[in-house]
C-alpha cells in the first residue's frame, strides 16, 4: 500500500482501538474531521464499510476486523526486521512489552534484571493486568509477551510453557488451620496419607478472597458449586498483595502456591492443600500471539523467564508443558 493508504488505516487503527473519532484524534494530535476522512476514504478504495457508529463510539465490522488483523500483522513483522537488523549488532537497541498478573511480580524482578544486564539497549515495559486484559494485549500486539493464571481458552494465543500452580489455602504458622494440619500431617506422615483442607472447612475462618474478575475467584465459585458450599469473605479486594497480608495478620485467603513461595520459604506463611479437584488443576502460562514470529530479543526473554521464574519451576512429580 501507498504511504497516503498507511496513514489512512493508522487512523482506521486508532479509532478502532480507542473507540471513538475523537480520541483517535487526540491520540493522533489532529482534528476529528481529518480522521474521519481518512477511514472513510479507506472504505471508498475497499469498497466496504469499515467501521460501525453507535452511541459511545464506533467499531469495526468484519471486513474492519480483517484489516486491522493485517495491519497488526504488518506492524509485527516490520519489527521483527528492525530487530533482527539490531540483533546483528548484538541486541543494543529495541523494545520489548510484556503484560502479566499481580501474582507474577516478586518472581519477576530477578530475571528482568538480568536480562537487562545482558542486553542494556533494550527497553523493557511490564503492563499489569486482569488475565483478560494480558490476554487481549497480546492478542492485538500491544505486548510481545504475556504471563497469565488460569486462563480460559483462546485459538488466538501460543502457549509457550504452561505449568501447573494449584490454589491452596494460606495462612500464619500461628493460625488454628495451621496447627491442626501440621498436627494431622505429622500423624500420618509414615502412611503418606494427610488429607487436604475441604472448602467446608473454611467456613468458620475469617477469609479473603480476590473480586469476581480473577481468575482465582471463578475457581472458588467453580468448587463452591461443586462441594455445594457458599463462602461468604469478611474481605474482598483486587490486590494480591493485600490478601497475603491478611493471611500474615492472622486470617485465610486462597492463592496460588507461587504467589507465596517466599513467604512460605521465610516461615511467614503456611500453604495448606485444598481438597476440591478445581484447586489442583489450575496452570501458570508464558503466551504469544498465534501465528505472531517473535523477535530475537522476544525470544531471548521468553527463554531467560521459563529457566528463571518461580511459577514454572518443577512441582515434584511434575513434568513442564511446553509450546502448543
Amino acid at each position: 500500500m501507498s504511504l497516503v493508504q498507511d496513514r489512512r488505516i493508522s487512523h482506521f487503527h486508532e479509532a478502532a482501538r480507542l473507540g471513538s473519532v475523537r480520541a483517535a484524534a487526540d491520540f493522533l494530535n489532529v482534528a476529528p474531521s481529518a480522521v474521519s476522512r481518512q477511514i472513510t476514504q479507506l472504505e471508498h478504495e475497499l469498497g466496504m464499510p469499515l467501521l460501525e457508529r453507535h452511541r459511545r463510539g464506533v467499531k469495526p465490522t468484519e471486513a474492519g476486523e480483517r484489516v486491522l488483523e493485517y495491519y497488526r500483522q504488518r506492524l509485527a513483522q516490520q519489527e521483527v526486521l528492525l530487530e533482527s537488523l539490531q540483533s546483528l549488532k548484538g541486541l543494543q537497541s529495541g523494545s520489548l512489552v510484556l503484560a502479566i498478573g499481580e501474582g507474577f511480580i516478586e518472581g519477576l524482578a530477578g530475571p528482568l534484571s538480568r536480562f537487562s544486564a545482558r542486553y542494556p539497549g533494550i527497553e523493557l515495559k511490564v503492563n499489569l493486568c486482569g488475565t483478560n486484559e494480558v490476554i487481549r494485549q497480546v492478542v492485538e500486539d500491544e505486548a510481545h509477551l504475556g504471563l497469565v493464571f488460569h486462563p480460559t481458552r483462546d485459538p488466538k494465543i501460543r502457549t509457550h510453557v504452561s505449568r501447573p500452580q494449584p490454589v491452596c489455602a494460606v495462612v500464619n504458622p500461628q493460625h488454628a488451620l495451621a496447627r491442626q494440619f501440621g498436627a494431622q500431617e505429622g500423624s500420618r506422615r509414615a502412611a503418606g496419607k494427610a488429607e487436604p483442607l475441604s472448602l467446608a472447612a473454611l467456613a468458620n475462618h475469617s477469609l479473603a478472597l480476590p473480586e469476581v474478575s480473577f481468575g482465582i475467584r471463578q475457581i472458588v465459585a467453580q468448587a463452591e458449586h461443586q462441594a455445594g458450599v457458599m463462602l461468604s469473605p469478611t474481605l474482598t479486594c483486587n490486590a494480591l498483595a493485600m490478601l497475603k497480608q491478611f493471611a500474615l495478620h492472622g486470617g485465610v485467603t486462597l492463592l496460588p502456591e507461587f504467589v507465596v513461595s517466599e513467604e512460605v520459604a521465610a516461615g511467614r506463611l503456611c500453604r495448606i492443600p485444598l481438597q476440591e479437584a478445581q484447586f489442583v488443576t489450575p496452570h501458570v502460562q508464558l503466551i504469544s500471539r498465534l501465528g505472531r514470529q517473535l523477535s530475537d530479543g522476544a525470544s531471548r526473554l521468553s527463554s531467560l523467564l521459563q529457566q528463571d521464574m518461580t511459577a514454572f519451576s518443577p512441582l515434584e512429580g511434575d513434568s513442564v508443558g511446553q509450546s502448543r
